[in-house]
């Protein structure tokens, strides 16, 4: 079996290939960012142009769809990009779409554009499987808690995450790559659901620091989606490192 990895220097990316490493999976990449020091076959295509999807996707048995694009391309990337890649897709065994919880319900453009794009690779031929996970650890921090000021983190405090490890997740995606498709599958959780304040509090705990949480509202849809907690599934608690645990291995790596 043959696993082609797209986005292979993105976050997700670079977990299922350090996973990967050192394995007996034939893994191909391929990303429009230059690879280099990576010891797998490598390929550049651009999913914004068509370049070099063919050859891509040439010989491999299932793809992992790890290629995306938060900015104002994603569009042309989560949309057009994906439709591109599934044209010429169809004798491809399993293409494993990872996907955002609560997508249907949360008024933003990367959202809207992730759930098109599964709705794109439910209405096409290709053996697929979807599986959502809820941000990372990892995207949470950088976010919102990256830097204080003055002391502070002003942050919207009362939103909920249900935080997940990215590498937890990766492992579940090459787990599912040795499995049957099965269409949209079961939401990947974290262990637990904070609001941004307790996340917050326990980074000042973790480092040992002297900030203080000022907690802001905002109006609008997309506020009060967070706030409601559409971004978590409480049913599908699946990872098993905490947010706490993922700032005190943050610590001890430094």
């Amino acid at each position: 079996m043959k696993v082609l990895i797209t986005g292979a220097t993105g976050q997700l990316g670079l977990a299922l290939l350090k996973q990967l490493k050192n394995t007996d999976y034939n893994v191909k990449i391929t990303s429009r960012r230059k690879l280099e020091n990576f010891n797998f076959e490598c390929v550049y295509s651009d999913l914004l142009t068509g370049e070099g999807l063919k050859e891509a996707v040439n010989d491999v048995d299932v793809i992992i769809h790890a290629a995306t694009s938060p900015r104002k391309d994603s569009d042309i990337i989560d949309v057009s990009g994906l439709k591109k890649l599934l044209d010429i897709s169809q004798d491809i065994k399993h293409f494993i779409y990872p996907s955002i919880v609560g997508i249907e319900d949360i008024p933003m453009k990367y959202y809207r554009n992730k759930y098109q794009a599964e709705e794109l690779l439910k209405n096409s031929s290709v053996p697929h499987t979807i599986v959502r996970a809820s941000q990372f650890h990892s995207f949470v921090e950088n976010l919102f808690l990256s830097k204080s000021l003055f002391k502070r983190y002003l942050v919207p405090g009362e939103i909920k995450f249900q935080s997940v490890d990215v590498d937890e997740f990766a492992a579940h995606l090459i787990q599912m790559s040795e499995e049957i498709p099965k269409g949209k599958t079961e939401d990947f959780g974290g262990p637990e659901i904070l609001t941004l304040r307790e996340m917050a509090e326990l980074k000042i705990k973790v480092n040992n620091e002297s900030n203080k949480v000022v907690n802001l509202s905002f109006p609008g849809k997309l506020y009060k989606s967070f706030l409601e907690g559409k971004n978590t599934n409480e049913h599908q608690k699946v990872g098993k490192i905490t947010f706490e645990e993922y700032l005190r291995n943050r610590v001890v790596h430094k």
